[in-house]
């Protein structure tokens, strides 16, 4: 992890924590961090950016207790350049987003590199992709992200705009999938379903008002999951570029499924279609 490998870093064994701590100072209150940098927080949002090669670390905080338990789990060291500050758990709630559940750390680091779909489509080998279209709610994309680790998914496709930033929010709710998942932002998605479809994908469009009934109506091949915003779902330019739009069968007791949840079904269904569970 920059400034040192931490792939490295974690492979040394009993060392101890590396630092120098000061007093609380700066950002207070807003889970904002200085320009350039993303504030992360809870445990294994923190601990995953901190892993991720393609993360710069620029300033660690936290009570004792969190940071040598995060240490001792992994049997690793901070980098002695990291700038770190012990705190109280109330200092740190200070640091973050009202009510945030920082579980004792907090993390500012460089903002994640863009991601070109093109790059994405060379090197998927198949594996099923997820667009979202207007999903702005951080809760959901980062349940949405948490769901594409689990289920070995090549990239997470949203607009670059109409979809939340990086956040302390959106990072804690993908606990630490924010970090290993591709997350490519294009400027027109519908641009962007054609390219995946010449990539020779087959567009899946989730919508409650489908005529096919999911997951029968998977093919076979590679996959990509269309979702739209809850409420408002698919707009029409986007469901024009998916081969089939479909719904999942709920029980008529319930109009609709949160777009997380529905991402997670559907994601399991396209998993154990194609043998991908172990």
């Amino acid at each position: 992890m920059p400034p040192h490998d931490h792939s490295r870093e974690s492979g040394r064994k009993g060392k101890a924590l590396r630092g120098r701590a000061g007093r609380m100072q700066g950002g207070r209150g807003s889970g904002r961090a200085s320009a350039g940098a993303v504030r992360l927080w809870g445990r294994h949002a923190v601990e995953a950016a901190l892993t991720n090669p393609n993360r710069q670390a620029k300033k660690l905080w936290g009570t004792r207790e969190a940071i040598q338990a995060m240490l001792d789990d992994h049997d690793a060291e901070l980098p002695t350049s990291l700038p770190v500050e012990y705190a109280q758990a109330a200092d740190l709630a200070r640091l973050v987003a009202r009510d945030a559940p920082h579980q004792g750390l907090v993390l500012d680091c460089s903002a994640l590199d863009d991601v070109a779909l093109d790059d994405i489509l060379d090197e998927a080998e198949g594996r099923t992709l997820v667009i979202l279209d207007q999903v702005t709610d951080p809760h959901n994309v980062g349940a949405i992200l948490r769901s594409c680790a689990a289920f070995d998914v090549a990239a997470l496709i949203t607009q670059d705009r109409h979809a939340p930033p990086e956040s302390g929010t959106l990072a804690k709710a993908a606990s630490g999938a924010l970090e290993v998942v591709p997350w490519v932002r294009v400027v027109n998605l519908s641009r962007a379903l054609e390219s995946i479809s010449e990539a020779g994908y087959w567009r899946i469009g989730l919508d409650g008002d489908g005529d096919a009934a999911f997951p029968g109506a998977l093919p076979a091949g590679p996959v990509a999951l269309v979702l739209g915003a809850e409420g408002e779902g698919l707009r029409h330019n986007v469901a024009q570029h998916c081969d089939s739009i479909a719904r999942l069968p709920i029980a008529s007791a319930i109009e609709s499924l949160n777009v997380s949840n529905a991402a997670a079904i559907a994601l399991y269904a396209v998993a154990t279609r194609a043998g991908e569970e172990d």
